[in-house]
């Protein structure tokens, strides 16, 4: 489906009310879709504070069914606005069994379907083992009304294999809906750049490796001990940066992306054409003993 899309992102601060969250989220995006936003990808678990900062059961009680309440809100918010949506948000499948999920809802409020995160990270200030199920539904590629598109959630975003996967599934983009920052507790400046860095470095290497345009919507604002540090940027097809966010302030940017750009960078650095499947079988053991 190639052409010029228009992607639009909501780069944004979370308080503790869920609703007014949601409020402000739904203006955010009827402001994109003004402008000419064709699809928007809200950050990681939009809808709340990140929770998973610290072991509790009584966040339990913010998951939610999806289809829900909140999608069935944003259906009407897409179908009224002419907008691709992409949600991140803490699903409950079944009492005891919790995903962080991404649903995508075409410009006519149609539910296209989901993606549940893959990778599940387990470090001091992101407990996500705690909270979420490893997600079962393979990668996918969504069919929407303007471009095919993937979505990857956060920790998703440093592994090659699911960024090359998705694309070898026929994704134009793929988006990466992400909650991540600094400890607070960490003064050394020079350490905290190498984590940005290396953040955008492994996103725009997906973009390089697979010929595809990359989204990265990153939260921003100080949690508990995490500064979020925004960053939110898009890559064209061989890396480049075309657009970035600030590290500390919200932003409600609108993007093109020329698709046509997948052709050339394909035809002119044939990744794609020069891969040795029949090489790659140690890919799938744990460890090369």
């Amino acid at each position: 489906m190639p052409g010029i899309v228009s992607t639009g992102y909501l780069q944004m601060p979370c308080g503790a009310d869920k609703t007014a969250n949601i409020r402000k989220t739904g203006e955010a995006i009827a402001t994109l879709a003004g402008k000419g936003a064709q699809i928007i990808c809200l950050q990681e678990l939009f809808s709340t504070l990140y929770f998973c900062d610290r072991e509790d059961h009584s966040n339990f009680s913010l998951a939610e069914p999806i289809p829900g309440a909140t999608t069935d809100y944003f259906a009407k918010v897409a179908s009224a606005n002419n907008v691709v949506l992409i949600l991140s948000l803490f699903e409950k499948r079944t009492t005891g069994i919790y995903h962080n999920t991404a649903a995508v809802i075409d410009a006519d409020g149609t539910m296209l379907g989901i993606y549940r995160k893959s990778h599940i990270p387990d470090d001091p200030g992101f407990n996500e083992k705690f909270y979420f199920t490893p997600g079962d539904t393979g990668y996918k590629v969504f069919r929407t009304k303007f471009a095919d598109i993937g979505v990857l959630i956060c920790w998703d975003q440093w592994y090659p294999e699911a960024a090359r996967i998705t694309s070898l599934m026929g994704a134009e983009i793929i988006f990466y809906p992400t909650a991540i920052g600094w400890d607070l507790n960490e003064k050394d400046d020079a350490v905290n750049a190498e984590q940005l860095q290396a953040w955008q470095t492994i996103q725009r290497a997906h973009a390089i490796a697979n010929g595809i345009h990359v989204v990265a919507v990153n939260r921003v604002g100080i949690e508990s001990g995490t500064r979020f540090w925004g960053s939110s940027f898009v890559s064209n097809p061989f890396g480049t940066i075309i657009y970035k966010s600030p590290s500390d302030k919200e932003d409600y940017p609108v993007v093109e992306l020329n698709l046509d750009n997948t052709e050339y960078y394909r035809t002119t650095w044939p990744f794609f054409r020069d891969r040795r499947i029949d090489n790659y079988t140690d890919i799938l053991k744990r460890f090369k003993d």
